[in-house]
């Protein structure tokens, strides 16, 4: 499902306009990365967590020459599924 199609049935389920719908999902998102941004984590209840991981600093191999190169440490967004959704899926 992409945004677009999101968008569509977010309006239909809600007798919204696209735009209004377009909105209300726009903001959802703009919301969970603000948050994410700031360092906190967003949990939704019945559905999942999204939050920050981290990635630690390791070797690496450069593929075209072989050499040795050191990967710095990282920070990454992720989501784990909530038991409900989970549930849902199996």
């Amino acid at each position: 499902m992409t945004k677009n199609e999101l968008i569509v049935k977010v309006a239909k389920k809600s007798n919204l306009t696209k735009s209004a719908a377009s909105d209300c999902v726009n903001s959802t998102f703009n919301l969970i990365r603000d948050t994410l941004v700031k360092g906190e984590k967003v949990v939704i209840t019945g559905f999942g967590t999204f939050l920050i991981r981290s990635r630690a600093a390791r070797r690496g191999r450069n593929p075209q020459t072989g050499e040795t190169i050191q990967i710095p440490n990282k920070k990454l967004p992720g989501f784990t599924a909530g038991k409900t959704l989970k549930r849902l899926i199996k």
